[in-house]
């Protein structure tokens, strides 16, 4: 119970609420903006299989080992291998960058269909508020996913080829981590 419980609210986040409010973006923006459909259709399609891949891929932690057993937020030391030492942080930190790159992707693609796409004589300002808000998701989206990208990255270097980004020890600093962590997060509860 306590590693499912760790699955935590970030995950939570990547594979339940951001694929609902895309789908229901890419399903309500080209109606409204009068557009035939979205302005990559095949990165559109890209980006639903890159989240089924990665949201597969960060579950079966699950059968090799468990699931990652870091908290929620995964602030080092815990996330750490002598802390974690299953592989189920790996899969969680790799799972995550391919969801995220698939919400970079589809970000991509409903701002250039928000800006690009509109009826003949629909202005920004004549465009319907639901549209607005989805395309101000997408522009957080795409400030705020590279930064844990990055910081996934580092964790991931960190675990399997004994970097030190974290490490107190080698004069690193752990709160790292919960900078670039919380520089994602704080966005991402707007998004």
């Amino acid at each position: 119970y306590n590693q499912m419980f760790t699955m935590h609210a970030t995950t939570m986040v990547f594979l339940f609420v951001m694929p609902m409010a895309a789908a229901f973006a890419n399903y309500m923006i080209p109606l409204q903006i009068g557009a035939r459909d979205v302005a990559f259709p095949r990165l559109n399609a890209l980006s639903l299989w890159l989240f089924v891949f990665g949201g597969i891929f960060l579950n079966t932690s699950w059968f090799l080992g468990g699931g990652a057993d870091g908290g929620w937020f995964m602030y080092a030391p815990n996330s750490d291998v002598p802390f974690s030492p299953t592989n189920g942080v790996d899969f969680w930190g790799l799972g995550l960058q391919i969801t995220g790159i698939a919400s970079l992707v589809g970000a991509i693609n409903l701002i250039v269909t928000c800006l690009n796409m509109r009826a003949p004589g629909m202005s920004l300002m004549k465009m319907p508020i639901f549209t607005w808000m989805a395309m101000v998701t997408q522009f957080l989206l795409l400030f705020a996913m590279p930064v844990i990208t990055v910081a996934l990255f580092l964790l991931m270097f960190q675990r399997s080829f004994d970097a030190t980004f974290f490490s107190v020890e080698a004069g690193a600093d752990p709160l790292l981590w919960q900078h670039l962590f919380w520089i994602f997060g704080h966005p991402e509860v707007y998004i």
